[in-house]
């Protein structure tokens, strides 16, 4: 499953299954795609919701799925797209047949990503495995009770964990498989993956994507 999901660049995600392409927090992609079949946004930060991104691969039967508490930002790009749904954490929901949790993305102490934001991450269900973006959080209750076969974690601290406190989720909920995701770019250092695989414990098996460091 992981030869088919791609980071670009940060937390720009795409995964594709035999007949639908996710992305999740477009960003800085490099290429005019017109391929989703959905696009997944976190919230609302810059990094996470681009417009210009959403332009480059959106479609008119693209679904937009975005935290309810900024479908009004997500009005700017509906021109774009088949429709738009909202979710707030905690949801649990199939869209046209994909299966979706929306989990709490928050900082704990740090003034970021509060939790009254009501932002997301998402499980999903995608070629019988359930794969986590965790988005922007801190290590959270929430993220600790998460089951999952692959977790795409953040690991650039500053606005999310950093590359230990990531590394002690993943101990935690023991997916099979671990990315890591939102370094090297807007936070962190590309360094910060190596550290991260040096603190995840056997038999997780860390696996880095990042495609390019802008």
């Amino acid at each position: 499953m992981t030869d088919r999901i791609e980071v670009f660049t940060h937390s720009s995600i795409r995964i594709k299954d035999d007949s639908r392409t996710i992305y999740v927090d477009p960003y800085k992609i490099r290429e005019d795609y017109k391929d989703a079949d959905y696009i997944f946004v976190t919230h609302g930060h810059y990094d996470h919701f681009s417009v210009e991104d959403i332009k480059k691969v959106a479609t008119k039967s693209t679904i937009l799925v975005v935290p309810e508490s900024m479908v009004d930002d997500a009005r700017e790009v509906e021109i774009l797209v088949k429709e738009i749904v909202t979710v707030k954490p905690g949801d649990k929901k199939e869209i046209e047949g994909l299966e979706v949790e929306a989990v709490p993305a928050y900082n704990n102490i740090k003034p970021f990503h509060p939790k009254r934001a009501e932002w997301v991450g998402y499980i999903l269900g995608i070629g019988g495995k359930r794969i986590y973006i965790a988005g922007d959080t801190g290590l959270t209750k929430e993220s600790k009770k998460v089951k999952c076969d692959i977790a795409m974690v953040p690991i650039g601290g500053t606005y999310t964990m950093d590359a230990k406190k990531a590394a002690d989720l993943i101990n935690i909920i023991k997916p099979s498989v671990a990315i890591p995701i939102h370094y090297g770019s807007v936070v962190g250092k590309p360094s910060d993956a190596e550290h991260f695989a040096e603190l995840v414990k056997e038999p997780v098996e860390v696996v880095t994507k990042i495609q390019y460091f802008d």
